[in-house]
């Protein structure tokens, strides 16, 4: 839950700020590809680099439980792959975004530590106590910390154990509320996903429409 996400975000910055500083735009604009085919390529073969070592670590694990003989949760195995694959690619996301953004390499490692270090610090949804006791509504809380990417990975990721989310104690009764269990379980599918396709989308058109050389 937090070495995936700094690991896609580290290495994934230096893609269109490595690439400025190497000179390979003057390269890429010599040559018969696109911007649009440079930039959204290079985001799907990140991914597979990202995601690969993943998928077999868990695949992995599924062959070495169906070796010893232990009965492999399918549905569990599912999901929690498929929370995987939308975390990769929000970090994805907001890593390309960051990187069409920054002028320079140390300068996108450096934003995407902060980002990543500026969400582990709303991480936890019990720490929200602080904010209800100021007189905060607790769904406005619950709300702001649920748009916290990794709150809400590791929210799901509890769900598949402790349904109720009893660990969370009043947060949780919020998050149902709101979404209900099978709700929450979407949630978490859609929004980390919505939300890396809609920054590397910005990314893109502030790629295209900056100074690539």
């Amino acid at each position: 839950m937090a070495i995936l996400p700094i690991f896609v975000l580290i290495t994934t910055v230096r893609s269109v700020a490595g690439d400025r500083e190497a000179g390979v735009f003057e390269y890429l604009l010599s040559l018969p590809v696109s911007l649009s085919a440079w930039f959204w390529g290079k985001i799907v073969g990140r991914y597979i680099v990202v995601f690969a070592p993943v998928f077999l670590a868990m695949l992995g694990a599924v062959i070495w439980a169906t070796i010893q003989g232990i009965e492999v949760p399918w549905d569990m195995f599912g999901y929690y792959t498929a929370l995987l694959a939308v975390m990769a690619a929000c970090f994805l996301g907001i890593g390309m975004l960051i990187s069409a953004i920054a002028r320079t390499t140390d300068m996108a490692q450096g934003a995407a530590f902060m980002v990543w270090l500026f969400l582990l610090l709303f991480l936890d949804l019990i720490l929200l106590g602080v904010m209800i006791q100021g007189k905060v509504a607790p769904e406005l809380a619950v709300t702001l910390a649920l748009a916290n990417p990794l709150q809400v990975f590791r929210t799901a990721a509890l769900a598949l154990f402790d349904p109720q989310l009893i660990v969370l104690g009043p947060s949780a009764y919020v998050i149902l509320d709101l979404f209900g269990t099978a709700g929450y379980k979407v949630f978490a599918l859609v929004y980390p996903a919505t939300l890396g396709v809609v920054s590397a989308t910005i990314g893109y058109f502030i790629f295209r429409r900056g100074d690539l050389p």
